[in-house]
C-alpha cells in the first residue's frame, strides 16, 4: 500500500459528483483537483469577488461556468476589455494573456489546465493573504 499524500485525483474509480465536490470545501480562490486527464487538471473552485492580474506565459486557461456568472479581465493588444460568462458558459484566456478574473456575487468554476500550473500564473500581481497561491489542492471527500 503506498503511504504517499494524494496530491491529485486518481484516475480511475467512483464517478465524482460535482455538488460533493464543492461542498467539501469552503475555501475561495483555492481549487480542487477532481480528476486527471493525461498531464490536465480538472480543478473546481469557488470564487467571489476579485482575484489580482496575472500571466500564463506557456499555456491557456480553460474556464467553465457551473454557477454564478464570472467576469475577466483583458489586457490585449487592442486595449483592456472585459468578458462576462454566465452559468455555463466557456472561455479560453491564451497563453501569454494577461487576466483578472472577478465574480462580484460568487461563482463555481471549473478549470482544464496543466498538472502543476499555479493559480496565479507566472507573472502577478502581490497576492493577498487570502489567496491560495497553489496547483491545486486534492479533492477531499
Amino acid at each position: 500500500m503506498n503511504s504517499e499524500p494524494v496530491t491529485s485525483a486518481p484516475l480511475t474509480g467512483d464517478p465524482i459528483a460535482l455538488d460533493q465536490a464543492f461542498a467539501s470545501f469552503d475555501a475561495l480562490w483555492s481549487p480542487r483537483i477532481v480528476t486527471t486527464v493525461n498531464d490536465y487538471d480538472v480543478r473546481v473552485t469557488k470564487v467571489e469577488g476579485e482575484h489580482l492580474w496575472h500571466v500564463h506565459d506557456d499555456t491557456d486557461e480553460f474556464f467553465l461556468v457551473l454557477g454564478g456568472e464570472l467576469r475577466i479581465g483583458l489586457r490585449e493588444p487592442a486595449g483592456e476589455r472585459t468578458v462576462t460568462l454566465p452559468q455555463g458558459s466557456v472561455f479560453t484566456v491564451p497563453r501569454g494573456t494577461e487576466h483578472k478574473p472577478s465574480a462580484p456575487g460568487g461563482a463555481r468554476i471549473l478549470l482544464f489546465e496543466p498538472t502543476g500550473t499555479s493559480t496565479v500564473g507566472d507573472r502577478h500581481e502581490d497576492v493577498p493573504a487570502h489567496v491560495d497561491a497553489t496547483t491545486g489542492h486534492a479533492l477531499t471527500e
